[in-house]
């Protein structure tokens, strides 16, 4: 009986340990996910309840960003900047599949394909990135991450309630797939860079295979970053069933590689835009404009600095990490590196924006949001930071944890409060931290 008994706790013990510090498979392989929270110490009832309660602090909440219209459809609105994006719709889709909300995704695509969703022309399968909240389009581009979170939210969705419940999801994720191909189309109007004159839009380069800023004359000409996520090209490559399987392979190792060009190697920061190389911005060039104030734009502008966008990088690569693990060794030293970069700085006290060699930006380099133009503690980027900790085997990823699920998400004394952005990255963090960010299978 003693021997059984020394048996069972040995084992027990073993797996708590094996539970402990990075993973070595993903969950393509393995199927399984870490409840960081749980090995930290945190109760499995006070996990539960704290997702619950950032879900609904999102949704329901008295500073919602979730509305419902009529029967049928839903928007999620970036409510300082009062309008509706395809990033915070595409967003919503994701964590309504992962918490198994059918009727929140079908509302928020249904309204998505509606108002945003381009019926015909050259845009045809693109969705026009931001809308007033009655649909009126406040422009036609799109933005290339949203197209990425609409495909692989509509496959989840397929893997997970079918195709035949009133939307054909796979059909509407193979349709928008066929959209992003390389297309011949005609400038509409003249830009900046020019007259009428035809091109070739597209959502991936097809050079480099990396995904595109947005996909017109401009912003193909480089990228961002934080639209890295190459786990989603793995999901496409499994369950799209578009003919491109090997092709989507291939995008999901290209854009690790341009992570480990982009990124800097003493501070883990990066640009929130980069060259296809991985170098720093330069922006594209528009006649008429003096070449000196060309040449120092992205500086001027912070083009090249860590902000708002870039702070989604840690936590994309938290994803890929959890579900590819395929870059595993580099992964846990980014992790490491920009944690300890923000640790550096203060724990309580670290800013939302630096440049890339951790410097502090100035004047209009510091970009500005909801009429503010600071530099803060954000919750946002508190969230990303702990969303790292399931890379990281330092004991300083514990405190970033920690400081997230004591962190309180309400307006600052200046009346500043992003409820859409930084309130998205914290329910996806605390997903990631629950083990509830997960691979939906068919």
């Amino acid at each position: 009986m003693k021997t059984l008994l020394f048996a069972a706790l040995w084992l027990t013990l073993s797996m708590t340990c094996s539970a402990q510090g990075p993973w070595k498979e993903g969950a393509f392989k393995t199927g399984r996910y870490r409840n960081l929270l749980v090995e930290m110490g945190y109760k499995p009832a006070d996990v539960d309840a704290k997702v619950r309660e950032v879900f609904h602090d999102v949704f329901y909440g008295p500073d919602k960003v979730y509305f419902e219209v009529g029967d049928s459809l839903a928007y999620i609105s970036d409510i300082k900047n009062h309008d509706v994006r395809t990033e915070g719709m595409s967003y919503g889709m994701m964590i309504a599949v992962q918490f198994d909300k059918k009727d929140i995704f079908d509302r928020l695509w249904r309204w998505s394909k509606r108002y945003m969703q381009h019926k015909n022309g050259n845009r045809e399968g693109y969705f026009a990135w931001s809308c007033k909240t009655d649909g009126t389009r406040n422009a036609q581009g799109a933005a290339s991450d949203g197209e990425l979170y609409y495909i692989t939210a509509l496959l989840f969705a397929s893997n997970r309630w079918g195709n035949q419940t009133g939307i054909d999801y796979k059909a509407e994720a193979q349709h928008i797939l066929s959209s992003i191909q390389p297309r011949e189309y005609q400038v509409e109007q003249p830009g900046p860079w020019g007259g009428d004159r035809r091109g070739t839009m597209y959502l991936i380069d097809p050079a480099t295979k990396l995904i595109t800023f947005t996909p017109d004359g401009f912003g193909q000409r480089f990228t961002d970053p934080s639209y890295h996520i190459p786990a989603f090209y793995e999901v496409w490559a499994k369950w799209a069933d578009d003919g491109r399987s090997d092709y989507w392979k291939e995008c999901a190792e290209k854009s690790r590689e341009f992570l480990h060009k982009a990124i800097n190697e003493k501070t883990g920061l990066n640009a929130d835009n980069c060259q296809y190389d991985g170098s720093e911005m330069q922006m594209p060039r528009f006649p008429g404009r003096p070449q000196q104030q060309q040449a120092t734009t992205p500086r001027r502008f912070g083009n090249n600095n860590f902000r708002y966008d870039s702070w989604r990088v840690p936590m994309n690569m938290a994803l890929d990490y959890e579900w590819s693990c395929a870059d595993r060794e580099w992964q846990q030293k980014y992790g490491e590196t920009i944690q300890k970069f923000f640790y550096s700085q203060g724990i309580d006290s670290y800013v939302d924006q630096y440049r890339v060699d951790g410097t502090l930006p100035e004047g209009d380099e510091i970009l500005q949001a909801g009429g503010f133009r600071k530099l803060r503690h954000s919750v946002g980027l508190a969230a990303t930071l702990a969303a790292a900790s399931v890379m990281c085997s330092h004991d300083i990823s514990k405190e970033f944890v920690n400081a997230l699920w004591n962190a309180r998400h309400e307006p600052a004394e200046d009346g500043y409060f992003d409820a859409y952005y930084e309130g998205l990255l914290r329910l996806f963090a605390f997903m990631h931290l629950s083990g509830n960010y997960r691979i939906i299978t068919p």
